[in-house]
């Protein structure tokens, strides 16, 4: 039997060896809590306080502008509403991000509308990119909060956080990015990019999942979402996780280090798959195709099938891939996503995402291909529409 291929990097990756290597003492001879006094303790603030340095050189940042979490979906809401209560104190009463955004994004921004801040949302256009003319309509001067994901989860298209950050500053507000997708995949920067917070997850780039963290920079007053210790400056109070602090400091480390070499290696494979699949299935829709996206992520749409069984006939041929993003796999409803972009219904609940990573090989991307074809055929005599 064939080798299973894995096309779901977006939704997580394998854990490194190296990582698994850099963490491992933490589970046994150096279990100290960083917060104790005595040498197992100093052994482990040592090793959390290096981890810090790591990620933040790898971020351009400074080490205390970095801030250790649970993973992106608690780094994305300490982002937003870290900043709210101050923000609201200067009468600044809205929050902009867009409609194609993460569910850890969007759901922090409906939570905080209940309480009484105005949402507002920017447009994208039907590739997938945020419309920046509607930047005039939608920043001003009582915007608190600005939150636009760098790279698209679901298609991988890359959003012009630079452009959008230079503009939410100059109404003085505050400028977040999930970089969750981006980090490892495109240049991020916070040297080159003036925004004031950012957020990675550790399980995108090799490390274990359960770990995040979010770049937080000088001068940006963050109100904690917990309170006890007063453990990271007091921004995450409670004891730190050691252990996953290391292994994404490492993770963070390989995925800059082999950052270009790996993309150029993803974005030939990637259009491979594409142009194979698109030369055998000529109806077929590919999200984003034509703007700039990130190397790593195909979301592709076959008129007369539908996600969840086609999701299930590539499983059964060994291939693993979703449906828009992992948080929503098993869903019926259209992909948030593809809707606002004007995607028709049709083709949004027939959209597959494929994603590429450290274990696809050119074999992968071959067989895929082959296969392919005979599954939509299959699917289409299913559904009724077979042409």
């Amino acid at each position: 039997m064939p080798q299973p291929v894995y096309l779901d990097h977006a939704a997580t990756t394998p854990v490194r060896r190296e990582v698994v290597e850099a963490m491992e003492p933490f589970y046994g001879p150096r279990f100290g809590n960083p917060s104790s006094v005595h040498r197992w303790g100093r052994e482990a603030r040592a090793a959390l306080d290096e981890a810090r340095e790591r990620v933040a050189r790898c971020l351009g940042a400074r080490p205390d502008e970095v801030c250790f979490t649970s993973g992106g979906t608690e780094a994305d809401n300490l982002a937003i509403f870290g900043p709210l209560r101050s923000q609201q104190k200067k009468g600044r009463t809205s929050i902009v991000t867009t409609p194609i955004e993460h569910k850890a994004v969007l759901a922090a921004v409906h939570h905080a509308a209940r309480d009484g801040v105005s949402e507002r949302m920017l447009d994208v256009t039907r590739a997938g990119i945020v419309d920046t003319t509607s930047l005039d309509r939608v920043i001003d001067d009582t915007v608190a909060v600005c939150t636009v994901m760098w790279v698209n989860n679901e298609i991988g298209t890359i959003q012009p956080i630079a452009e959008i950050t230079e503009r939410v500053k100059a109404h003085g507000g505050i400028m977040h990015t999930d970089a969750v997708q981006a980090f490892g995949k495109t240049e991020v920067d916070v040297r080159k990019v003036p925004l004031d917070l950012l957020t990675i997850s550790g399980h995108k780039i090799g490390a274990p999942k359960g770990v995040g963290a979010v770049f937080i920079r000088r001068g940006t007053q963050i109100d904690p979402m917990l309170h006890g210790g007063s453990q990271d400056r007091g921004r995450r109070p409670g004891t730190e996780n050691v252990a996953a602090a290391v292994a994404l400091a490492r993770a963070a480390e390989l995925a800059i280090e082999e950052r270009d070499m790996e993309c150029t290696r993803l974005a030939t494979l990637r259009d491979t798959l594409e142009e194979g699949l698109l030369a055998r299935i000529p109806d077929a829709v590919i999200h984003g195709r034509g703007t700039p996206r990130a190397s790593h992520i195909l979301n592709i749409s076959v008129p007369g099938t539908d996600s969840e069984s086609l999701l299930m006939a590539l499983d059964l041929a060994g291939v693993a891939a979703s449906a828009g993003s992992a948080c929503q796999s098993g869903s019926v409803t259209p992909s948030h996503v593809l809707t606002a972009m004007g995607v028709r219904p049709e083709l949004a609940v027939a959209a597959i995402r494929m994603s590429l990573g450290s274990l696809t090989t050119p074999e992968d991307v071959a067989r895929v291909v082959e296969l392919f074809p005979a599954l939509i055929a299959k699917a289409r005599r299913l559904s009724g529409m077979a042409s």
